[in-house]
C-alpha cells in the first residue's frame, strides 16, 4: 500500500492504517505510539515506526485527551519571558513536566494583571491539566485559577496564600545575606534598586535589605524604585549617580536591573568595585557572564522547578495545601570587591 493510496482513499491517516501496512494490530500501533502499556518486541515496533514515517501518521492529541480526560499538557504564565531567570525557570518546568509525561504551554504576561487573567482564561480553555502562575504581583488574585477548576501552583512566590500551592525563596534571607556580605566590604552606604508593580505586600528583599543595616546600627540607604529590566536599571543607575552622596554600595533587587546599572556606572566611568560594589538577585547565566560578574543570590531553579510540578501533576496532586519556601545561595564573584 502508498502513502498516496492511504490519504487519498481514507483521508488523513489512522492507527487503523499503520496497523494494516505494519501487519500489527491496532493495540500494537497504540503501544509503540504511547510508549506502552505492554512491551513491544524490538522488531515489531521497527516495523510500526517504519510505517509511521512512511504514510505520515500523526496522533490525534485531541481524542487522546478525551479518551484519557487529561490533555497531558500544562499551561506557565510568568510576567516576562525575555527575562533570563524566567527562561531558565520555564525551562527547568518543562524539563521537569517532560520526566512525568507532560508538555507545556508558555504565555507571557508582560507584567499586565489583565493580560495575566486573559492568559489563565486562555489556558482553561484549553483544558490543560494544570497551570502555574509566576504572577506579576506577590498578592495575585487567584480568583481566575478558582473559576478555572484547574489545579493551579503559584510559581517563584513566597508567600503562603490560601487555597492554593506555591513555591518560591526566602527573599528576606537572601536579602540580608547579599547586604551582610557588602557591609563585610566596609560599605555603609548602601543602596537599594527595587522593582514596581509587586502588588499590597511588601517585597523580601525591600525589607531583608532595612532590616540588615539597622541591625548593624547603620543608616538606611537610599532607595530607587524602577521597572525589573535592563532599561529600568540603567535609568536607576544614573538617578544613584546623581545623588549628592551617592551609595558606595548598591543592592539590586534582580540581575536584570544590575546589568542595566552596570552600563550606566561604566558610561560614567565608574569602576566596579574599586568605586561602587554591586550585588544582585536571581543568579540567572546573564550575571556570571557580565563584566565585572556579578555576584547574586542565586535562587534554586530546578529544585523549585521540580516541587512545583510534583505538586501540581506528581506525587503531591491532591495531596494538602503545600507552600514550599526554598534556600537561596549568594554566589560570590567579583563585583562586590572579592578578587
Amino acid at each position: 500500500m502508498t502513502t498516496s493510496a492511504v490519504q487519498t482513499s481514507r483521508g488523513p491517516v489512522t492507527r487503523k492504517d499503520v496497523a494494516r501496512y505494519a501487519g500489527v494490530s491496532t493495540a500494537v500501533v497504540s503501544y509503540v505510539v504511547n510508549g506502552g502499556p505492554k512491551n513491544v518486541a524490538p522488531a515489531t515496533e521497527a516495523k510500526v515506526r517504519e510505517a509511521i514515517r512512511v504514510l505520515g501518521y500523526r496522533p490525534n492529541a485531541a481524542a487522546r485527551a478525551l479518551k484519557l480526560g487529561s490533555s497531558e499538557t500544562i499551561g506557565v504564565v510568568v510576567p516576562d519571558n525575555t527575562n533570563p531567570f524566567f527562561t531558565q525557570l520555564a525551562h527547568a518546568v518543562e524539563d521537569a513536566a517532560a520526566e512525568l509525561g507532560f508538555g507545556m504551554v508558555l504565555t507571557n504576561s508582560d507584567g499586565s494583571l489583565t493580560r495575566e487573567r486573559k492568559n489563565i482564561r486562555t489556558l482553561a480553555a484549553r483544558q490543560v491539566d494544570g497551570v502555574f502562575l509566576a504572577s506579576c504581583v506577590f498578592d495575585p488574585d487567584v480568583t481566575e485559577l478558582e473559576a478555572s477548576e484547574i489545579p493551579s501552583v503559584l510559581l517563584n512566590n513566597a508567600g503562603s496564600p490560601p487555597g492554593i500551592n506555591s513555591v518560591g525563596v526566602d527573599l528576606e534571607a537572601g536579602a540580608r545575606a547579599a547586604v551582610e556580605h557588602l557591609i563585610g566590604h566596609g560599605h555603609t552606604n548602601i543602596g537599594l534598586a527595587i522593582g514596581t508593580n509587586t502588588g499590597n505586600q511588601l517585597d523580601g528583599r525591600e525589607v531583608g535589605w532595612l532590616a540588615t543595616l539597622r541591625d548593624a546600627g547603620l543608616p538606611d540607604g537610599p532607595m530607587l524604585h524602577g521597572p525589573f529590566s535592563r532599561p529600568g536599571g540603567y535609568e536607576v543607575g544614573k538617578r544613584f549617580l546623581a545623588m549628592a552622596n551617592r551609595p558606595t554600595a548598591i543592592f539590586a533587587s534582580n540581575d536584570m536591573q544590575a546589568i542595566g546599572i552596570l552600563r550606566a556606572l561604566h558610561e560614567a566611568g565608574v569602576r566596579v568595585p574599586d568605586d561602587m560594589a554591586l550585588v544582585s538577585f536571581d543568579g540567572s547565566l546573564d550575571a556570571e557572564y557580565s563584566w565585572p560578574a556579578l555576584t547574586t543570590v542565586a535562587q534554586p531553579v530546578k529544585a523549585m522547578a521540580e516541587a512545583a510540578v510534583q505538586a501540581l501533576v506528581g506525587k503531591g496532586r491532591g495531596e494538602e495545601l503545600q507552600h514550599q519556601i526554598l534556600p537561596t545561595e549568594l554566589i560570590i564573584r567579583q563585583s562586590c570587591g572579592c578578587k
